[in-house]
């Protein structure tokens, strides 16, 4: 054979290149084939190292990608792709190899490349979006056929889309809570999605509740462009597999693809129900009507009871007028709830007797189907027998359909509208405000639940306010066209001399006709804020409210009042938050009667003329007022009557203007020096202050950031010079840039009275060594302090000085968040013998620490296994810490198993991650339960291949890479790296400190 190959060689040059690439395939054939088989076994092994990954997070809330799905099902075909060749290779002739090598060969590059894909640097998984959510319901008395009805819909094939209808309060929406919570414990549809409608229909506003129902608002473009936005959301809408559509409240026709809603179908096994209070809205929508009828006799006369109070039985001779009270009730639960409600306590049969014949009287006078049930309520209004609370729960009638209300702007409106007598001190009327509401609460007419963030807030049920707005609105003179996209505002004749209260709020008015002067001698209230297009007012549109006491046009466009405005000499409450485009007030001379003027983010340039004038004033916001230059010696002075005070940072007044203020409450402000801020603080004025956000000294930073409450801030003082004096009731301390403090808290004797500090940020104070000295003779006590930020402090060195003294167990023992920034001089964070006192931890962050080399330090550096447990600890972020060698011992693990996030970015030197992983039941170990994410940034992917974690292929799905964002000497300061995290906390205390960040309620 070998004789035959040179000449064979000859023969193929002379035939040329083909032949000599074919040649090649022939004789390299077998290497090729073993090739073959080697790649393909490495790429089934990361293969299998995935599906294990995977299925470790299964049980996690997780969910595959679907390029990962995609790349799995890819390997499969390629299997058996390579199968096929296989099959061939065992028949292929001797002379036949040459064309097959050539498909091997090809198929070696293509399983080069499939394992390439399969690297996944962000991740195998996602956090799999929750099905649906579980809302608060009370118990359903009857309806079980209705709800069998409805279910067995949403179960069947047959029927898609589902009408549930029926008068108002008759409980189509607690119905539908409950099916709505009964579909999250079945696997039938993938996801269950609740939106409420409500009046009038605002598609845009539909789009984008239906998108958040779904986790999913960043895919819904901005802007109205309703098109663009209804493609969008019907890839969302189509990206979730099976779902039940719940749309709740749907007062008008409107067509579900213009919308962005899939229509229904076999095909996508999906069901949208709709609630109405009209039968024609479900019909004209094809959908199979459900209608929810009245509760029977006893059915009502049991949800009575439960509600009343079983004990009401035992009162001689009163089941019969019980019987009939609940008779009148018509078998509507809301009705029936909110009446029983409103007699719970009561014993006298003479009241019951009296509560019969009022009921009675007002249904005889029913007509319309809305009013079967306006009629009730309104008894159930009038049974609350307290002129103040009937008029704050008619206030909270002037705003928008399922307007969420928080607590204190929903007193702080009812004290402006002055539903709450005359009481001393604001405080009282804030107690009585609370207690107001919580009345309301229990009398069904509010009810209390929670918006999207999971904020408390209290809304009016739409039948309520209805029954407010209809049945007591016009007798009271309430015009209420809140939330209806209003694009003008009503014309003359709209405008009746009867009103006394005029709600615009939330529409879309951008202008107001210059020749309108509606003739509204007795109009007190009227409220135009939410028209962010709203830029202009003319001159005439006030002259005929000369008895206006509450204007509101707050989150407006307005850019100058009407001179007119100085003549509304009844105006009580002026506000104008947000108004970011308002420069210039006219004269507020005439207005003596004014008790509130909120000013808050406004662009006034100078403090308005005559307000100096304004010896009524109770309430004066000039907070965010950035292009305020300053405040008139001696104008705050005059203002004798100021409960509230608060004042843009940079505006520094003098102590003795405030001290002379002898009503104030609240004071929210700044002193120049030490020693007007201390003459402050030993005044009766403080000593009545029920709250204070205070700076003192020359602040580097324009604005702080949160609410804060009992907070004083220090900064570039010299607090060796002056002893400062702190209140004993201080809870929340920022120190910044102030020379000769002192080596630690223990030499700063202004501290000790400070014991009930739950926060305390300290910044470029130079002198600062350390936190505490135990080896001093005294500390302050921090056993309450909950949240310690320190930042440049170049100097420190430690957190704690521990020299063979133990630590006290109530020093840092509530501390749930330790920030460290920028501080050089550290090298060690937490040495061994203080983790006992860390242990209610939540978060740690260490950033820009240049020399940091280890976050625990053990005592043995010997030690075989050191087991460091934070129990609490939820967040770990380490970033930009370029000497970090280690985060414990070279063998010590950190048990923290309710770990969410860990973020480490430019940790080169960092080899390992010390974070032990739980343990199954089966002894496998498992993803820390909570885990949610862990971040690297974008130039650490090598170092991520590099570094040791044990079982680190089981963490590769919570993988994610982030972009560094920097930010330039903010400042002056040296460059910062941040990174676009949603969860960091650099949120509010280091981004204003940068002068990023200026007001309370910017949301990031």
């Amino acid at each position: 054979m070998e004789l035959l190959v040179e000449p064979i060689m000859k023969l193929v040059t002379c035939l040329g290149k083909s032949a000599r690439t074919y040649l090649n395939y022939h004789l390299n054939f077998d290497e090729d084939v073993s090739d073959l088989r080697r790649e393909l076994e490495a790429l089934n092994r990361r293969k299998e190292d995935i599906k294990l990954s995977i299925q470790s997070h299964a049980s996690l809330g997780k969910e595959v990608k679907h390029e990962v799905q995609g790349w799995l099902e890819r390997v499969e075909e390629f299997n058996n792709e390579v199968l096929a060749i296989h099959e061939k290779i065992q028949r292929v002739k001797w002379y036949s190899k040459g064309c097959l090598g050539k498909l091997v060969r090809k198929k070696i590059e293509v399983v080069k490349r499939i394992y390439e894909q399969g690297s996944f640097p962000d991740g195998l998984v996602v956090d799999k979006p929750p099905r649906g959510i579980k809302l608060p319901i009370e118990n359903v008395v009857g309806e079980d056929s209705t709800k069998e009805k409805i279910w067995g819909y949403l179960m069947g094939n047959e029927v898609r889309k589902i009408g549930v209808c029926g008068v108002g309060g008759v409980g189509k929406t607690t119905i539908m809570k409950h099916i709505n919570n009964e579909l999250l414990r079945v696997t039938n549809f993938d996801r269950v999605i609740w939106v409420t409608v409500s009046y009038p229909l605002n598609i845009i506003k539909l789009q984008e509740n239906i998108a958040r129902a779904m986790d999913d608002r960043s895919r819904l473009p901005e802007g109205e462009d309703e098109v663009r936005r209804a493609a969008a959301l019907i890839s969302i809408v189509e990206g979730v597999g099976r779902y039940v559509l719940i749309l709740d409240d749907v007062w008008e026709v409107f067509s579900l693809i213009e919308v962005g809603i899939p229509e229904p179908a076999i095909q996508n096994g999906s069901k949208i129900v709709i609630t109405s209070r009209s039968i024609d809205v479900c019909q004209n929508m094809d959908c199979e009507i459900v209608k929810v009828e009245p509760l029977s006799c006893q059915e009502s006369f049991n949800l009575f009871l439960d509600k009343v109070g079983q004990h009401v039985l035992q009162i001689p001779s009163l089941e019969g007028i019980l019987k009939l009270i609940v008779e009148e009730c018509g078998g509507l639960p809301l009705a029936i709830v909110v009446i029983a409600e409103s007699m719970k306590g009561e014993d006298n049969i003479e009241v019951w007797n009296n509560a019969l014949t009022e009921l009675q009287k007002r249904v005889k006078s029913v007509t319309g189907s809305d009013q079967k049930i306006f009629k009730r309520l309104r008894f159930s209004y009038d049974r609350l027998n307290n002129f103040e609370i009937q008029s704050c729960f008619l206030y909270c009638s002037l705003f928008p359909e399922d307007y969420p209300f928080q607590t204190e702007g929903l007193v702080e409106g009812w004290i402006d509208e002055g539903l709450i007598d005359v009481l001393p001190s604001r405080k009282a009327a804030y107690d009585r405000g609370h207690a107001f509401l919580n009345r309301l609460v229990k009398k069904c007419l509010l009810e209390k639940t929670v918006d999207w963030r999971g904020v408390d807030v209290f809304k009016m049920h739409d039948v309520m306010r209805d029954m407010a707005i209809k049945s007591i609105g016009p007798e009271l003179g309430y015009m209420v066209t809140a939330g209806m996209k209003m694009k003008e505002v009503p014309d003359e004749h709209g405008w009746g001399n009867y009103l006394k209260k005029v709600s615009l709020v939330g529409n879309n008015i951008s202008k107001i006709p210059l020749e309108l002067s509606p003739n509204c001698p007795t109009l007190s209230t009227l409220i135009l804020s939410n028209n962010y297009n709203l830029s202009e007012i003319p001159e005439s549109f006030f002259e005929g409210m000369p008895e206006l006491k509450v204007l509101d046009l707050s989150e407006t466009g307005i850019e100058v009042l009407p001179n007119s405005i100085s003549n509304l000499e009844k105006l009580s409450s002026m506000r104008l938050r947000y108004c970011y485009k308002l420069r210039h007030l006219p004269s507020l001379a005439k207005l003596t009667a004014l008790k509130k003027l909120n000013l808050k983010n406004s662009m006034i340039e100078v403090v308005p003329q005559g307000m100096e004038k304004l010896i009524s004033l109770e309430y004066l916001d000039l907070s965010y007022c950035y292009s305020l230059e300053e405040i008139p010696m001696g104008m705050l002075s005059n203002l004798s009557n100021l409960q509230y005070l608060s004042v843009y940072e940079k505006l520094k007044i003098k102590e003795e203007e405030v001290m002379r203020l002898r009503k104030l409450e609240i004071f929210k402000g700044a002193f120049n020096e030490i020693q007007g801020y201390n003459n402050f603080v030993k005044s009766q004025v403080f000593q009545i202050l029920s709250d204070y956000d205070i700076v003192v000294g020359a602040s580097p930073y324009v604005s702080r950031s949160g609410q804060k409450k009992s907070m004083v801030s220090i900064s570039n003082c010299d607090l060796g010079e002056e002893c400062i004096l702190l209140p004993d009731n201080l809870q929340k301390l920022e120190i910044e840039e102030c020379r000769n403090m002192g080596s630690s808290l223990n030499k700063a004797a202004f501290l000790e009275k400070a014991t009930e500090l739950n926060y305390c940020g300290i910044s470029h104070c130079e002198d600062m060594e350390c936190v505490l000295d135990l080896d001093s003779s005294s500390h302050p006590v921090l056993g309450k302090l909950e949240k310690l930020l320190l930042w440049e402090l170049p100097k420190l060195s430690v957190l704690v000085r521990v020299e063979g003294v133990a630590t006290p167990p109530h020093v840092f023992s509530n501390l749930k968040r330790l920030i460290i920034w920028n501080c050089s001089g550290m090298r060690k964070l937490l040495p061994l013998e203080l983790l006992q006192a860390f242990q209610n931890l939540e978060e740690i962050d260490v950033f820009e620490c240049k020399q940091m080399e280890e976050i625990i330090t053990s005592s043995d550096s010997d030690a075989s296994s050191d087991k460091f447990t934070f129990p609490k600890l939820r967040r770990l972020s380490l970033r930009n810490l370029p000497q970090l060698k280690s985060i414990c011992s070279a063998k010590g693990v950190m048990v923290c198993d309710s770990i969410q996030e860990i973020e480490i970015f430019r940790c080169r030197k960092l080899k390992r991650i010390p974070v032990q992983l739980p343990l199954l039941d089966n002894g496998q170990p498992s993803p820390p339960p909570h885990l949610r994410e862990i971040r690297i940034d974008e130039e650490s992917k090598e170092w991520w291949e590099s570094v040791v974690w044990d079982h680190k292929n089981l963490l590769q799905p919570f993988l994610k890479y982030w972009p560094v964002l920097l930010i330039l000497k903010a400042n002056g300061r040296d460059p910062i790296e941040l990174s676009p995290t949603s969860a960091s906390p650099i949120s509010s205390e280091i981004l204003t400190k940068l002068g990023i960040m200026a007001d309370s309620d910017w949301k990031h």
